[in-house]
């Protein structure tokens, strides 16, 4: 019988398939024994382990070529058309050294004041049965709340023993369970013994943390041990404080939200003319005017109020008189020799902040809406403060506002908000900046252009005395060298800076 009429037979057979599979396979394994084997996979590769060049990660996390990346340190790079201010230079170099200790010793006593400025890292265990809060669970000091979120979600029916232990406060459950079951009642080490994993839960559910101390701004960091599973969670002791709001009366009045603040020094021809300009578009609303000229000439308006200074106290000194007398929502911030126009809509900029989440917005002088950003870099020993001009991104829902950190000295602010921040004294002369550089972190900022205030001309006097008080207010608002170094060096200390670069 040929090959043929063998297969004929044996495709009739209902195990033809499982015959005709079976022989090939033979024939292919006996193929590839006669071969080397040549198999290579890449998890036989050894794995890569390295970081990325430095060349590489040094282009990456930048902005406004500033590099932001993670780092322990900071520095200030000359580049083109950029200040640079190493700090340490305008201290005296045989006080440094006293100057920089007295200075970290103020700044050990602040991180002592505000610990919330250093946060543990809290690293979540893997495969923990547990539930906890991470997040919310906050109590006012010496009250009690019950903790949420404490679950254990395995099987076990061994008898269980549960740990809990804080550091500031005092731990109790409003279960009610013998002793045996709940030690530690009112103590800060609690312990739970139960083989009942619904008990268990039940007395997790209820577990309540009291405030035994009176501290404001604190974070007890919980441990919470089940076994070989050991967690740790956040409660956090905190004090809020009062709300303070201003009633803008019944019918929303602008004259009700607003006062206008401004620090006058000589320019007393100037004032009056600022004066006459708000008159003509907002004649009730109140003016607060600080004074520190040496002789004082009185301003006898209705709704102005002017506040007599030692002589030149100084700018920052004169906007914290002005700002400390005002009983409205918001005050307007404006230098004596603006003008106010048609395009001075102070309504528009209590829109913003109305609706909004900012605290200042600023508008335009003249056409000049300046605003900057301030990018702050932490570093071990001080930090690096680098102020480069422009914004971040626009404001939803107003088209001609920004985000910024700082503005032009023409703003409406929260009148508490700017309290809080305050305006240091120490900075006599020429200072603006650095009134956003203390509110860094707190104070919200945008800019507006489409409100617009005007300023008055300049050195267009003839009038030999309006000349000769031009001539003196002059040598006292220009910074010398000795104001310049003095504000860095409050910078150094003040701020625990190390460098300063704007551009």
């Amino acid at each position: 019988m040929g090959l043929f009429q063998i297969l004929q037979k044996l495709w009739r057979h209902k195990y033809i398939y499982m015959i005709i599979l079976t022989i090939t396979v033979v024939f292919y394994v006996s193929i590839l024994k006669g071969r080397p084997a040549k198999i290579t996979t890449e998890w036989e590769t050894p794995l890569s382990l390295k970081l990325l060049p430095e060349e590489k990660y040094k282009s990456m996390f930048l902005f406004d070529g500033i590099w932001l990346g993670p780092k322990n340190h900071c520095e200030c790079v000359r580049a083109n058309k950029l200040t640079v201010y190493q700090l340490d230079n305008y201290i005296d170099k045989d006080k440094l050294a006293s100057v920089t200790e007295r200075r970290e010793k103020e700044f050990r006593d602040y991180l002592r004041r505000y610990p919330l400025e250093t946060k543990d890292i809290v690293i979540a265990q893997p495969n923990t049965p547990l539930s906890y809060p991470i997040q919310g669970a906050e109590v006012m000091p010496l009250h009690t709340v019950v903790i949420p979120g404490l679950g254990f979600h395995g099987t076990s029916t061994e008898n269980l023993q549960v740990i809990l232990q804080t550091s500031f406060g005092a731990l109790n459950t409003l279960v009610d369970v013998a002793e045996d079951v709940v030690h530690g009642r009112g103590e800060k080490k609690l312990i739970i013994s139960t083989s009942h994993v619904e008990l268990l839960n039940y007395i997790l559910e209820h577990i309540t943390y009291t405030s035994t101390e009176y501290l404001l701004d604190v974070v007890d960091m919980v441990k919470f041990t089940i076994g070989t599973h050991h967690v740790r969670f956040p409660v956090t002791i905190r004090q809020p404080g009062l709300p303070k709001l201003f009633d803008p009366g019944s019918g929303n009045d602008v004259n009700n939200l607003v006062t206008i603040t401004t620090k006058t020094f000589l320019r007393y021809h100037k004032l009056r003319i600022l004066i006459k300009s708000i008159r003509q578009y907002y004649p009730y609303m109140k003016v607060i005017v600080a004074d520190d000229s040496e002789h004082p000439e009185m301003i006898q308006e209705a709704n102005v109020e002017q506040y007599i200074m030692p002589f030149a106290k100084g700018w920052f000194a004169g906007r914290n008189l002005a700002i400390s007398q005002v009983t409205t929502k918001y005050y307007l911030w404006v230098d004596d020799d603006f003008l106010f126009t048609a395009n001075t809509k102070i309504e528009k900029l209590v829109d913003v902040l109305e609706n909004s989440n900012l605290d200042v917005v600023g508008g335009s002088v003249g056409g000049n809406d300046y605003k900057f950003k301030l990018i702050y870099e932490e570093g071990a020993d001080s930090g690096c403060l680098h102020l480069r001009y422009g914004f971040y991104h626009r404001l939803e829902g107003f088209p001609n506002c920004v985000v910024a950190s700082g503005v032009v000295n023409f703003f409406l602010a929260h009148t508490e908000k700017s309290r809080r921040v305050g305006f240091d004294p120490k900075l006599q002369r020429v200072a603006h900046s650095e009134y956003f550089m203390d509110g860094l972190g707190s104070l919200r900022v945008g800019s507006c252009n489409h409100v617009v205030v005007g300023h008055q001309p300049r050195n267009t006097e003839t009038d030999s005395e309006k000349v000769a008080v031009e001539k003196t207010y002059g040598r006292f608002r220009a910074n010398t060298q000795e104001q310049i170094r003095f504000k860095l060096a409050l910078h150094y200390f003040k701020n625990r800076m190390k460098c300063y670069t704007q551009g």
